[in-house]
């Protein structure tokens, strides 16, 4: 099912007759365009609408003919109409309004006054085809970026040394990264989210990044060692069996209709047949990825529907050592679980979930000489 059949069917079975998107992530999802310029609001400048026809894209006078020529080229004109306001006569929020005729029943990601508020979430799942071509790309690009960094890496660089470079090396290849943790040797042993500061690296470093570029959101980690602590490649194991077991877990509940909850009491059972019963509580597990960082975030008992083919990014952790990527999992005759941040330049080592039903080449530490 693509995007306007799916709309077209949440119009029906919701009963509205309108749909409005300002949200920078579902705008994205829509039109493949970014519709951002301040950071720091939750809706972008300008908003797509639906009606069961015709999508509609407003936008004040000033980001109008920026957003048609850079943003949204490739739109068909017969299927988009684009229309603009003046920036000092109303908000995006009174556009919206505007535009919606008073017997209409219509609804918003934003808040719009006299319209419904959506969730658009479940509308971005699963990935549509086109999406998961773009994912293919951003996956391998910004492992690309990441693993360059690393290799680079000394003991005596900072964290925030090392984040800034993520940074250009990322922005050098148009990804945006909403989020960038490096942890040294001391603080990737003290904190699960390891926000950079000026400690320098030591002995090992956790490196982790969420990426965005079109909407879609990448993650993945890499471990760097220079004199490893004894410990570090059981731990690293750990984590990585975890993940795996986390990956199987979701090919399984997306072909018999389970859920997050499903995954996460796997996920739990991991933990303790790698011997690490009880560290999910430390720190959460991961999810769905796609058009947010995550779409959703397991916790025991959680409802959420897997689905497939959709990215998931499972982030287990294991005192001092992490295991993350972002992985396609489709099912059906051409079941696969296939790695999106991956290079094939990065040593890898063979992991089996804990019941051995699946087998992935993962990211190993890599070791640098002092």
């Amino acid at each position: 099912m693509d995007k306007r059949e799916r709309l077209e069917a949440f119009l029906e079975s919701e009963e509205f007759d309108s749909v409005w998107f300002a949200r920078p992530n579902a705008f994205a999802w829509l039109t493949g365009g970014n519709n951002v310029i301040d950071r720091e609001t939750d809706a972008g400048v300008a908003a797509v609408g639906y009606d069961g026809s015709a999508f509609r894209i407003v936008a004040n006078n000033i980001e109008a003919d920026r957003l048609a020529a850079e943003e949204v080229p490739d739109l068909e004109a017969d299927a988009v109409s684009l229309e603009t306001f003046p920036w000092y006569a109303e908000s995006l929020e009174e556009a919206i309004a505007g535009r919606v005729a008073a017997d209409e029943r219509a609804a918003a990601d934003i808040g719009v006054p006299g319209l419904e508020r959506v969730d658009p979430t479940p509308l971005r799942q699963p990935l549509t085809e086109h999406d998961r071509e773009r994912y293919r790309t951003l996956g391998r690009e910004t492992a690309s970026a990441v693993e360059a960094v690393c290799r680079e890496l000394q003991p005596e660089d900072s964290e925030h040394e090392v984040a800034s470079a993520l940074r250009v090396a990322l922005s050098a290849r148009d990804i945006e990264a909403p989020v960038v943790l490096v942890g040294g040797s001391e603080r990737a042993q003290q904190y699960r989210h390891y926000t950079p500061t000026e400690a320098a690296l030591g002995e090992y470093a956790l490196v982790s990044v969420t990426t965005q570029r079109a909407g879609l959101h990448a993650s993945c980690t890499r471990t760097v060692a220079f004199e490893p602590p004894a410990w570090l490649e059981d731990r690293h194991e750990a984590a990585a069996r975890v993940e795996t077991t986390a990956l199987a877990a979701t090919q399984a509940a997306a072909s018999a209709g389970g859920t997050a909850g499903d995954v996460f009491e796997a996920i739990q059972d991991a933990y303790d047949a790698v011997g690490w019963d009880g560290e999910w509580e430390r720190h959460h597990q991961g999810g769905a990825a796609g058009f947010a960082g995550r779409e959703w975030i397991a916790t025991p008992d959680h409802d959420a529907a897997v689905t497939a083919p959709m990215a998931y990014a499972w982030n287990p952790t294991v005192d001092g050592a992490k295991s993350e990527d972002t992985v396609l999992v489709t099912t059906g005759d051409d079941a696969s679980v296939d790695p999106l941040t991956a290079t094939g330049n990065w040593p890898t080592t063979t992991v089996q979930s804990v019941d051995g039903d699946l087998e992935l080449e993962r990211p190993a530490v890599l070791g640098l000489e002092n």
